[in-house]
């Protein structure tokens, strides 16, 4: 193959040498010095490409075949790799600015890093039962993409675009249709309601589906984009970076744009993307506090519902506060956003040996070496002071008088050689990328550096080094305490958030013409980014969405639903129950959903919730709606309420509210009853028998009937009912426990919550 390619590009008479040289050709990685490279050349990649077509004895006018130069690496190494036979590898070690080489080995898989965190092993279970989400198209309504970045690349493993596809890519400003190919299948556009609702911009900063703003490449390579190697952010979590789902394709509509974002252009892009045939759609973002019938998520992902288009959404990022959920929308998936067991840490090692680790993202020069180090708050405290101590490291502590927020701010416009910070906080994640050499140490360490410059006064010293990554941290996962927390607003008695998934420094992919940070006052630039919030999570889920697509493509919303939320975990790594970083506790389900999703034990769930379209209609009947009001989310008549619509969904999840008055006599009832129905559907053997157990909660008395399920053929359905009493207005506000359903393979878990929160 590789000799088809060559031929065209060389002189008759080299085709001898090309066919005894075939069997030798092999991949390298050249490690090169790149302040060897001659100011002729504008990037390192051009003196790449320069230096491989002197060793191939090119003129530099001929271009190099497109196989020829694999990657470009400018963060985890200076250099790149190449297919070379041996004679161009002596060539390529001959020439300036050559340091090393390798070659290209077999690796075993190390993602950076939530696919391995989520259990996605190549070699069983999701992955390869599901051919990697193979021809699933994944609809995202986002800020565009970066279509050059590799994680966009049809890298020859796809077939044809599959022929139900109706989308396109739309040329314009920077984009046209050749920036898509068989990974990157749709790409269009939607900024009309924008410009109207603002007659003042005159100019819309990049008016394509490109993406200039990060978040909406960022999203798209979390859930489906291709093998990466070697990705980093400035050598940190380097490794191979990947989508959850590797395999299937991707479609971008850009509706939020640097200008803004209007609810008429998302609902015209998810009416398009319905039309053009996705088959799960992307959603991270979401609108304050409104009704159903007025949100425009809602709205439009109801049609998209119907359509049989799974739709993941994120829970929003204002905890971790209760209520503050986005998207409560029933017939959607919810995702809040959890830590993953991957630090980045930082070093500073004292004059006296020892050595104190904290966390830093510092993407400037690996090491800081043997500079004066002091500790006076009256510097942090104050910008003239900091002034005079612009040659050293300056240590703060974060106190009840200055807040870590102005302390930073201070340091950062200072010009200080570097910094260390002592605090408690855990919400340090947006100081972590920091412009100057920073580190973040706990009390503890910080006590043992105070102490060593007490004693060495103006003499102590120290030396900073970083881009660290350490691997396997526990506890995780916790849930972060951004993530907003349910209950919702729009509809309180569903549960909600549904599921958490990694949301906390993400690595993937960015356009490369958009800073991701900054040294000092200059601007850097990467192919890979790490970003957090709920934004993160829903893609991850998205990408689970469609592994479970592509084993299962008769499964709808409903049971796709259903399998990642009973077979989720609510164990962390050190086997406790998952905690809320927001207050140090036991997550509860309005903190954590029904747990942190495991797509392996998706695949395999044993029974499933379903449900039907006319079921969100009977809802909304029983909310109470009027007929326009439901008519606006389901856009027609023909839905007609049933006579006694009740508030209980055949959902995976369980709310009930103790929100009532006390008793007013001792003949009135001091307790209260919610019954709920369900039915399951058994996806698993054929033959299966589900025992319950109810894990307990204070104060209340939760029965099943029946207490076993017996199912003789696959596809059969069972039904029971959970009966939970309990006082009127009980006095926590939140308690929980968990329904499960056993038998000898399969842990259908469901979460039953107990509030007195308002449930209006």
């Amino acid at each position: 193959m590789a000799t088809q390619v060559f031929l065209p590009l060389w002189f008759f008479s080299m085709i001898t040498y090309f066919l005894s040289t075939k069997a030798t050709i092999d991949n390298y990685i050249i490690h090169m010095d790149l302040l060897a490279m001659p100011k002729a050349f504008s990037s390192h990649h051009n003196w790449y490409k320069a230096t491989l077509s002197l060793a191939m004895k090119n003129d530099h006018n001929t271009p190099l075949p497109s196989n020829k130069l694999i990657y470009s690496y400018k963060n985890v190494m200076n250099g790149f790799s190449a297919s070379l036979t041996p004679q161009e590898h002596e060539l390529i070690k001959a020439s300036p600015g050559y340091i090393s080489s390798i070659l290209d080995a077999q690796v075993k898989l190390h993602t950076t890093h939530t696919p391995k965190f989520l259990g996605l092993n190549p070699s069983f279970g999701a992955w390869p039962n599901s051919q990697y989400g193979k021809d699933v198209i994944i609809g995202l309504v986002d800020t565009g993409v970066w279509p050059e970045s590799e994680s966009f690349k049809d890298n020859g493993g796809f077939t044809n675009v599959p022929s139900r596809w109706k989308g396109q890519c739309e040329n314009s400003i920077h984009f046209n249709s050749s920036n898509c190919n068989k990974k990157l299948i749709g790409a269009k556009f939607f900024n009309k309601g924008l410009i109207a609702k603002n007659p003042k911009i005159k100019k819309i900063s990049m008016n394509s589906t490109r993406d200039i703003e990060g978040h909406g490449t960022h999203t798209a390579s979390t859930a489906a984009g291709s093998r990466v190697y070697n990705a980093s952010y400035f050598g940190y979590a380097t490794g191979t970076a990947t989508g959850t789902a590797p395999m299937a394709r991707l479609a971008v509509y850009k509706a939020l744009w640097e200008e803004g974002a209007v609810s008429s252009d998302i609902i015209a892009a998810i009416d398009s993307a319905i039309e053009d045939g996705v088959d799960v759609l992307s959603l991270s973002f979401g609108f304050d506090r409104t009704p159903l019938y007025t949100d425009p998520v809602a709205i439009a992902t109801f049609a998209a519902v119907e359509k049989g288009i799974f739709v993941t959404t994120s829970s929003g990022n204002d905890g971790p506060f209760l209520g503050t959920l986005h998207n409560g929308t029933p017939w959607v998936i919810t995702v809040a956003a959890s830590t993953v067991d991957r630090e980045f840490h930082g070093t500073i090692t004292l004059g006296n040996g020892v050595e104190i680790t904290g966390l830093s993202l510092y993407p400037g020069p690996d090491v800081i070496s043997h500079t004066s180090i002091v500790y006076d708050m009256a510097f942090c405290n104050d910008t003239n002071e900091l002034h005079k101590v612009k040659d050293k490291i300056v240590v703060c502590e974060e106190n009840g008088l200055v807040s870590l927020d102005d302390q930073f701010f201070k340091v950062e416009n200072s010009k200080v050689f570097g910094a260390v910070f002592i605090t408690n906080s855990s919400d340090i994640l947006f100081y972590l990328q920091s412009s100057f050499p920073t580190l973040f140490v706990n009390p503890m360490n910080g006590k043992i550096i105070k102490d060593y410059i007490k004693v060495g006064g103006n003499g102590s010293k120290a030396s900073m080094s970083f881009k660290e990554t350490i691997y396997g941290t526990k506890p995780n996962p916790s849930v972060d305490s951004y993530s907003s927390r349910g209950p919702s607003y729009s509809c309180p008695n569903v549960l909600k958030p549904d599921i958490a998934a990694p949301g906390t420094l993400i690595l993937a992919a960015w356009p490369y013409a958009t800073p991701v940070a900054q040294l000092g006052s200059k601007n850097l630039l990467s192919n890979f980014n790490l970003l957090t919030g709920t934004s993160m999570a829903c893609p991850h889920v998205a990408g689970i969405a469609a592994l479970l697509k592509g084993a299962y493509p008769q499964w709808d919303h409903s049971a796709i639903r259903s399998a990642i939320m009973t077979t989720s975990d609510i164990l962390d790594n050190t086997m406790k129950h998952i905690k809320d970083l927001g207050n140090g506790k036991k997550a509860t389900p309005l903190a954590l959903g029904a747990g942190h999703v495991n797509p392996n034990k998706a695949l395999d769930p044993g029974l499933v919730y379903n449900l039907e379209v006319q079921d969100y209609v009977n809802l909304l009947c029983a909310m109470k709606m009027t007929q326009k009001e439901i008519k606006a989310i389901t856009r027609r008549s023909s839905y007609n309420c049933p006579k006694n619509p009740k508030l209980d969904l055949n959902y995976p999840s369980f709310i009930a509210f103790y929100n009532g008055k006390k008793p007013s006599s001792n003949n009135e009832s001091k307790t209260l009853v919610h019954e709920f129905h369900r039915t399951v559907t058994n996806v698993g053997e054929g033959h299966a028998i589900y025992v319950a157990s109810v894990t307990p909660i204070k104060g209340f008395h939760v029965s099943v009937v029946p207490e076993k399920l017996v199912f003789k053929m696959k596809n059969e359905k069972q039904s029971y009912k959970l009966r939970i009493e309990g006082p009127k207005l009980m006095k926590k506000q939140i308690d929980f426990g968990y329904l499960s359903w056993t038998d000898l393979k399969h842990v259908v878990r469901s979460p039953i919550v107990v509030t007195s929160l308002p449930s209006t």
